[in-house]
């Protein structure tokens, strides 16, 4: 039997292999702002490597005809579990300024603590300016009101300190909000408005529910 023995705290890959970006996809979320939405990006990846997705060290992004570049360390990215995958990446990839982000081709470079690395590119070709305007959602006295022309609305819920609780799918544009099934522990509320086709979506402020 063999074994091998990595360089504990050295930051040593034990295989010499690069990882994988199996799969990936950038979405642009529209937030409230002063004079019009900010845009931001929501950037994740499903990768792999030999020695577990611990090894993995840095992923960016490049947008290289505009000379861009995000980074994105082990210990900053968000890490969500789904369906037993893993994905990792950031939901707050923007512009210095809230400039709106350029449109176009985006490359991808995953390094593990190794030293190794692969690239993916991925298209991100969004209206310039949104299709929709942004939405409202209001919320007072048991009762909820939502304007929003986007195509998928969704009400997603948070508890007393902030947490995301539960995720609502919206029928009515208004009613009552018993009727929304809503957690008991739920405390605020916003709206979620998408639209798959472009990849798109916008995220209210949160509103009390109760």
């Amino acid at each position: 039997m063999i074994i091998l023995i990595c360089m504990a705290g050295a930051g040593i890959s034990c295989s010499r292999t690069e990882p994988k970006i199996a799969f990936g996809f950038i979405e642009m979320v529209y937030y409230p702002g002063a004079e019009k939405p900010e845009e931001r990006f929501s950037f994740f990846v499903i990768p792999e490597d030999d020695d577990g997705i611990e090894n993995l060290g840095e992923l960016y992004l490049h947008h290289d005809r505009d000379g861009l570049r995000w980074l994105i360390k082990s210990e900053e990215w968000v890490k969500v579990e789904e369906e037993g995958r893993t994905w990792i990446g950031s939901r707050n990839i923007a512009m210095s300024g809230d400039e709106s982000l350029p449109r176009g081709q985006y490359r991808a470079v995953l390094i593990n603590k190794g030293g190794e690395k692969t690239e993916r590119n991925f298209t991100f070709d969004a209206p310039v300016d949104p299709r929709y305007p942004f939405p409202l959602l209001v919320i007072g006295e048991g009762k909820y009101r939502i304007d929003s022309q986007y195509p998928v609305n969704r009400l997603i819920c948070y508890d007393q300190q902030g947490n995301v609780l539960q995720t609502v799918i919206v029928v009515n544009n208004s009613g009552n909000v018993s009727d929304l099934n809503v957690s008991a522990n739920a405390r605020s509320a916003a709206l979620w408005a998408e639209d798959p086709e472009y990849r798109t979506s916008a995220l209210t402020e949160a509103a009390a529910i109760r």
